[in-house]
């Protein structure tokens, strides 16, 4: 059992570095073809959606987990939406051959789009702890509302 799992490791691994990249960037490149505001405002759009999304499906399963196995279905999950943004990322900081030529083909047919990611990744970080604090806040904000209306009551009880 243990082989196994090794072997589909080591075999993830490889697709990962040797063929991912360069597959990546070229459906990117392709996508954007040598635009610069296409690049800038998909890039964008793209490190918006593959930060937020993760980051929920992490906090959704933390909040709910009641076993060990769904809170592993819900990183793996996350890890699979934060995919494309971890293939940029081995793009970018990669030393393979697959990441280098990922990186031309990305200047060359996506130019704006790497730079972008990185701008959308930060306005994602910044929407989600917006949207956590919002949910907390209301939360605490229930509650209070709730122990007023408790002290109202009891208080209306003492007058009568």
């Amino acid at each position: 059992m243990f082989g196994l799992i090794a072997a589909g490791v080591i075999i993830t691994w490889l697709f990962g570095t040797l063929l991912l990249p360069r597959w990546y960037a070229h459906r990117v490149g392709n996508f954007v073809n040598g635009r610069m505001t296409v690049g800038w405002i998909s890039g964008t759009a793209h490190g918006i959606v593959f930060t937020v999304l993760p980051l929920l499906v992490l906090w959704t399963g933390f909040r709910y987990r009641s076993t060990w196995q769904r809170a592993v279905a819900f990183l793996i999950g996350a890890a699979i939406l934060a995919a494309p943004n971890l293939i940029i990322a081995g793009i970018v900081w990669g030393t393979g051959n697959a990441a280098h030529q990922g990186e031309r083909t990305l200047d060359v047919q996506g130019p704006g789009f790497r730079g972008s990611v990185l701008v959308g990744i930060l306005i994602g970080v910044v929407l989600f702890l917006a949207l956590l604090w919002l949910v907390l806040s209301r939360r605490t904000s229930r509650r209070k509302a709730r122990g007023y209306r408790d002290e109202l009551r009891q208080r209306n009880r003492l007058q009568d």
